[in-house]
């Protein structure tokens, strides 16, 4: 499903025009994104968390040049749904 998908089928689902709908969904995104990088994790109850990970330093090998090259520590972006969540797409499942 893409990002214009939800936004047509909230549209759809509320009657709330697909504008409305579009600009809300790009500053729901934003805003996760904005508290991320800020080092915030986001948690919305019955969904999930959009955490920050750390990734520790570590080495790497460049197989072409036959190198060793150090992969400095740095955060990723990752989700973690809720108890519920997975409850739901596990039902699902078949």
């Amino acid at each position: 499903m893409t990002k214009a998908e939800i936004v047509a089928e909230i549209a759809q689902k509320t009657g709330i025009e697909k504008v409305a709908i579009q600009a809300t969904v790009e500053e729901f995104m934003t805003a996760i994104k904005e508290s991320l990088s800020e080092g915030e994790n986001v948690y919305l109850r019955g969904f999930g968390s959009f955490i920050v990970k750390k990734r520790a330093e570590k080495t790497g090998r460049n197989i072409s040049k036959n190198t060793t090259i150090i992969i400095p520590a740095h955060n990723i972006p990752a989700f973690k749904p809720a108890k519920t969540f997975m409850q739901d797409v596990k039902k699902k499942v078949k």
